[in-house]
């Protein structure tokens, strides 16, 4: 089955917020708590800026939605709009700094088909033809077999804590391009 691509733009949000949702509440099962769970989204989430700046891929199957994710050149690294992570939107520069993927996710039910590669291979293609020789993301328990098949490696472990003090494991990851 072949899927085809597109940039989102703000009439997506909606859609693009329900997919993350449902990926967060049902991906993350069996690496994380259900408090974990919870926690994740104050933790991920969608970035709307990186829709204004034309990096957010959506994934179709015949014009349904099932998968979506970007790539920054800007400095946050992860977390969303409604995040509590702190986001730095300056600029990077290609010659020295790694491109960001970011906000990676899988409807539930189309899982294991390929799409997170495909995200991965459109986010690199456009990194790579922004200037940027490398890329660096920060990793759910669950996203990391994906990651690591991808050919990133791992930099360091850290926890992200939610308003609640609840703990919730990311692995950040870099790879050369």
């Amino acid at each position: 089955m072949a899927f085809t691509h597109a940039l989102a733009t703000e009439e997506d949000l909606p859609r693009l917020r329900a997919l993350m949702t449902r990926a967060i509440e049902e991906l993350q099962r069996g690496f994380l708590t259900p408090e974990q769970v919870t926690a994740s989204h104050q933790i991920m989430g969608l970035d709307t800026q990186l829709v204004k700046d034309g990096t957010y891929f959506m994934i179709l199957d015949q014009g349904e939605l099932v998968g979506c994710g970007g790539w920054g050149w800007r400095a946050t690294l992860f977390g969303g709009d409604d995040s509590i992570v702190a986001r730095e939107p300056l600029p990077l520069d290609p010659a020295n700094d790694a491109a960001k993927i970011r906000a990676m996710y899988v409807d539930p039910a189309h899982a294991r088909r390929g799409i997170g590669k495909l995200i991965m291979a459109l986010c690199e293609d456009a990194a790579r033809t922004a200037g940027f020789s490398k890329v660096e993301l920060m990793a759910t328990l669950a996203g990391r077999p994906l990651y690591a098949a991808c050919g990133y490696a791992e930099i360091e472990a850290v926890e992200a804590t939610s308003r609640e003090g609840v703990t919730v494991p990311i692995i950040r990851m870099a790879k050369p391009l």
